[in-house]
């Protein structure tokens, strides 16, 4: 089995010290054995979601893995740590990832959450890429919380499928709170990965690779979604700018 990434403390969150080939390994690996297994790829509004909420907090850091989805996040794991990461982990490229390794290993591929509109053309691209993919079942979001006995259903029905991985699409942080408390109940390696599946359904357009570099994904969005998201990223980024400085003060001031 492979031993679980080192992981270090960013403003109380445990964020994995880890890569994409590290973070397929430990996925396609548990999803193989069949065995538990939660992750997230968190960026700065999930960090900050946890930073703020003691409960999401308390979730984040009971997974398995929870990758640096921004460059943000990274930065700060570098800055605090010296970790000496080259690269986020970017939930969208490690779920396409995961996909293609998932159909070389025979490992089956379970959709959960977003619309069926949405889950149809992600599994139509998965598929065109990789004809031999197993696609173990598809059950898009009810976008609500879902009653016991239909929870119970869920967990079912995913364990049945033959599913190893199980790629969760709900948005931050409904979907992190959905795979930390399904954690030891699916049999599989389930991935929090929000807009993964937009992006691969051909809904939302990456945004330039220079963009993505200098960590300004999140101008991007803003763009093309302003109404929803500029409070969001207007709050975040400033939250996420005075704890960055005052753990990098904390820092000198230990030293």
């Amino acid at each position: 089995m492979l031993t679980q990434a080192r992981r270090v403390d960013i403003f109380g969150v445990q964020m994995s010290v880890t890569d994409y080939g590290d973070s397929i390994d430990q996925i396609i690996q548990a999803g193989q054995e069949k065995r538990s297994f939660a992750m997230s790829a968190l960026a700065t509004h999930g960090l900050m979601e946890a930073v703020h909420d003691p409960e999401f907090l308390e979730v984040v850091n009971g997974l398995d893995l929870v990758t640096p989805d921004g460059q943000p996040v990274r930065w700060a794991m570098n800055i605090l740590h010296d970790t000496g990461l080259e690269d986020r982990v970017y939930g969208p490229d490690l779920t396409w990832k995961v996909c293609g390794a998932a159909a070389d290993a025979g490992v089956g591929i379970y959709l959960f959450g977003s619309t069926p509109e949405t889950c149809e053309k992600f599994v139509a691209a998965i598929l065109d890429e990789w004809p031999h993919a197993i696609i173990s079942d598809v059950q898009p979001d009810r976008f609500r919380d879902a009653t016991p006995e239909e929870d119970a259903a869920d967990i079912e029905r995913i364990n049945n499928s033959g599913a190893g991985v199980v790629l969760v699409g709900r948005g931050c942080p409904r979907q992190e709170k959905w795979v930390g408390a399904h954690r030891g109940q699916v049999d599989a390696a389930m991935m929090a990965v929000g807009a993964a599946f937009d992006y691969h359904a051909g809904l939302l357009k990456k945004p330039p690779a220079v963009m993505q570099r200098f960590g300004l994904e999140w101008l991007w969005r803003m763009g093309l979604e302003p109404k929803r998201l500029f409070k969001r990223y207007a709050v975040t980024n400033s939250q996420y700018v005075v704890q960055l400085a005052k753990a990098v003060i904390q820092k000198r001031i230990g030293r």
